[in-house]
């Protein structure tokens, strides 16, 4: 019984039990499910049906090109548009089509056969047409090959008759480009709407002939994936239920920008690239605003460098990285000195013009101090301190203000910082630098000395390297921090380097003359759950559809769209148990894995 049936009938109203005893209201009543699930009302148009408000229309194939590639159907089945498709397939039995086929070969044989006989040219299009009903043919006979009646409906959704329109333009332009034609039910769009429900029925009875090779091409469950031979599983396809599996260093560069809300899982998700990617062969380097990280590097065996005023980790940022093979010594001289302008830009509040030639020809006298310069080997020589660079300046006409300035970084509340020699040794495979306890005022600055620091390790010798930065909008707040980000974003695949920035901060890291270009230069970005504050910025920037905008606001934690090279699906992150122990940064978790361990090592101990 269709659902036009159903919506025909009028059960009889329930009759309450004699005894007064409560009773199921669907009980005598002949209700089943199809009552239930139908909807309120259908009206029936030659072209359209409205089925409870909603409008509906529906399509059938009636033409296929010569050879159907596999995937033609993908581009629709991936279009944002609501739709059912239905694909029926009627078996032919194989005796009654081979005696077809073999009148229809005689037929054939015998045209070919009259053409020569007049001495016409040959027939090419004949010829072709004899030569695939003989090897169809002998399929068939060989069991091979079977045929089949094959309809394909299409039942597009809408609102209006103008949404209807627009939408049919889409997928007709999409089969026609692949020369499958379709046409409009018309005064059929009753049995076409049955025949697309799920219940196996075919009342349009539009076929074509199929055999099974080129059904084979008809198989619907298909979706855009990034399933590949190599690299690390990011998550599960939210669409098919397919294994996210990508290589980031794959893509023309190795990058990625990672932007959610705070607790929708987005450090959650990135730990567990890094868990994975350690596997296999990678080094992992991370920037830690917080103690998020910290567990991590303890489970792997990495090193966890706390970095603070009070802290015994120091960065001399002094330091020179080590001249490649093909680099000359005096431009690495002179590009680190320009990154150690921007530095004393960051700490000194800005530098006027006076003051940043004066704070260059500084820079250049100290590193002579130390016999350091382009024409040195100066891979074995003892970088100066801040504490140099400060007696060089104050014996320079017009320094009194930068000074004044730097005193707090020398002698003041500041110093120690960064004024006594490097000691954190960073060759290891997991390494983790936190600026939870570093002030406020000078995180920006801590990050950038780091990240100058694990620059130059990075220069020193190439291997395959990622380098984590969570919470990214801080090195976006200042200019020079940022450009300083946006060129290790530029020039991180010469040595072998991912890039990858976390924030939760959208609108601070856009806001940023570098925001846009950092993301640009990402070959990889995971977008999951955001703030409505912040969902038309992104939807601007990563030109998101409306259904994406809105799986973006009701996404869960873990969830969102993954975006790789010129693909992007709906993912959803899951790890395994052991995964999740160690990468958890839920409190309530956390507390348990503590208590755990405590009381292992109290029984460990007795």
């Amino acid at each position: 019984m269709s659902v036009f049936d159903f919506l025909k009938k009028k059960p009889a109203a329930p009759q309450p039990p004699s005894d007064g005893t409560p009773t199921d209201i669907s009980a005598g009543t002949g209700m089943n499910i199809p009552d239930i699930i139908a909807p309120a009302a259908i009206s029936i148009n030659p072209q359209s049906l409205n089925v409870s408000g909603r409008l509906s229309r529906v399509f059938f194939a009636v033409s296929y090109p010569r050879y159907l590639n596999d995937g033609w159907l993908e581009p629709i089945l991936n279009l944002s548009r609501e739709m059912d498709i239905s694909i029926v397939v009627h078996p032919i039995n194989t005796a009654d089509t081979l005696k077809k086929f073999q009148k229809k070969v005689a037929e054939v044989q015998s045209q070919i056969a009259d053409r020569e006989g007049r001495g016409q040219v040959r027939d090419p299009q004949l010829e072709a047409a004899y030569r695939n009903l003989e090897d169809l043919r002998d399929k068939l006979q060989q069991a091979e090959e079977k045929l089949f009646d094959v309809g394909f409906y299409i039942a597009i959704y809408g609102d209006t008759e103008a949404e209807l329109s627009k939408t049919e333009t889409e997928i007709k332009s999409i089969l026609d480009a692949r020369l499958v034609y379709i046409k409009p039910a018309v005064f059929q769009q009753e049995q076409g709407f049955r025949s697309i429900l799920p219940t196996a029925r075919d009342e349009l009875l539009v076929h074509n002939k199929f055999n099974s090779s080129p059904l084979s091409s008809f198989f619907p469950f298909t979706s855009f994936d990034l399933t590949s031979d190599t690299g690390i599983l990011y998550g599960i396809n939210r669409h098919n239920s397919s294994l996210v599996l990508f290589d980031r260093f794959s893509l023309a560069n190795y990058n990625s920008v990672t932007f959610a809300t705070s607790g929708a899982g987005k450090s959650y998700a990135v730990k567990l690239e890094i868990l994975r990617s350690m596997m296999f062969g990678t080094e992992v380097i991370v920037i830690d605003p917080e103690h998020e990280y910290e567990y991590l590097a303890e489970a792997t065996g990495g090193r966890f460098f706390n970095i603070s005023l009070s802290s015994d980790h120091h960065i001399n940022p002094f330091d020179l990285p080590m001249p490649q093979a093909d680099e000359n010594p005096e431009d690495v001289l002179r590009s680190h000195i320009i990154e150690l302008v921007g530095l004393f830009k960051l700490m000194l509040g800005g530098l006027t013009p006076e003051e940043d030639a004066l704070i260059d020809q500084a820079l250049r006298e100290t590193y002579a101090l130390k016999d350091i310069t382009g024409a040195s080997d100066f891979s074995s020589l003892e970088p100066p301190l801040l504490s140099d660079f400060e007696m060089v300046l104050a014996g320079m006409e017009g320094s009194s203000s930068l000074l004044s300035r730097l005193s707090k970084y020398t002698t003041g509340t500041w110093a120690g910082f960064m004024n006594k020699p490097t000691n954190v040794d960073i060759n290891q495979k997991f390494i983790v630098f936190s600026l939870r306890d570093m002030e406020e005022e000078l995180k920006s600055i801590a990050m950038y000395i780091v990240t100058n620091h694990i620059w130059g390790a990075i220069r020193r010798e190439l291997k395959k390297r990622l380098l984590v930065i969570d919470e990214a909008w801080w090195m976006l707040k200042q200019e020079s921090t940022a450009e300083f980000l946006h060129g290790i974003a530029k020039r991180g695949r010469k040595y072998y380097l991912g890039l990858a920035t976390i924030t939760q901060d959208v609108d601070d890291f856009l806001r940023s003359p570098y925001g846009v270009p950092m993301i640009t230069n990402s070959s990889m970005q995971l977008l999951m759950k955001q703030s409505p504050t912040a969902i038309d910025t992104l939807q601007q920037v990563f030109n998101l559809t409306d259904e994406e905008k809105y799986l973006l606001l009701e996404s869960g934690v873990g969830e969102g769209i993954f975006f790789a090279g010129l693909k992007h699906v709906a993912i959803k992150v899951i790890a395994s148990y052991t995964e999740d122990q160690i990468i958890t940064s839920d409190p309530s978790q956390l507390l348990q894995i503590k208590a755990a361990r405590q009381e292992f090592q109290n029984a460990a101990g007795h």
